[in-house]
């Protein structure tokens, strides 16, 4: 019998911002200002809208030594009957030097006493076959999963203060006598309650997103 594999763990974050949702919603869902505060995009380029609703998109990651490139769908519902927001999102790429394959999540913009709870869930299939796999299971999840906290906590200083994420680079993360610096640690990793499923928690519109 072969060996039983092991279930990833969907990544998910959530960030308390002291800012009204309209401000959340814009500095998340316009595609020039997304990949300024979120360091797992380099640009983000919209090509389609999509029939059903919602739009086709082009991401890219610059590294030093190469640009990785994917598609994307997304789709978002701006008004629920409990006040919230969300976002959904499919994503692929053939670049072989990816470590993220084909994925799916969501955010969710939850309105509060002092402003918005933002939240995301996803998961994806590693890149690089079996190599990939263990790699993503002992270091690379951990990697994007502590930038997507970052991100979030650029995001809050961003909508919270006006400060653009530029004056945070990533290193600044590391400047410790720095007490306002962007921390992913401000973020909750984990879903609130320990027998919540990350990814049960998605909007309806991700099962009826289309293939990007």
């Amino acid at each position: 019998m072969g060996t039983p594999r092991r279930r990833r763990t969907p990544l998910y974050v959530e960030v308390e911002i002291q800012a009204p949702l309209e401000r959340v919603w814009e500095l998340t869902q316009d595609t020039d200002a997304h990949p300024r505060w979120d360091l797992r995009f380099s640009r983000i380029t919209p090509v389609e809208e999509l029939p059903a609703g919602g739009y086709r998109f082009v991401y890219e990651r610059s590294l030093p030594f190469h640009t990785l490139k994917g598609v994307g769908v997304s789709v978002g519902e701006r008004s629920r009957p409990d006040g919230s927001r969300t976002s959904a999102l499919k994503f692929a790429t053939d670049d072989r030097l990816s470590p993220m394959g084909e994925g799916r999540g969501y955010w969710r913009y939850v309105p509060t006493a002092t402003g918005t709870r933002f939240i995301t869930g996803y998961d994806y299939e590693p890149g690089f076959g079996a190599v990939g796999a263990l790699m993503d299971r002992l270091v690379t999840r951990r990697l994007i999963g502590w930038m997507t906290a970052l991100s979030f906590d650029r995001l809050r200083m961003w909508a919270e203060t006006g400060e653009e994420p530029g004056r945070w680079p990533v290193v600044s993360t590391f400047m410790l006598w720095r007490s306002q610096r962007p921390r992913a640690a401000r973020c909750l990793r984990r879903p609130p309650t320990r027998d919540a499923s990350v990814m049960d928690d998605a909007p309806a519109t991700l099962e009826g997103l289309e293939t990007p």
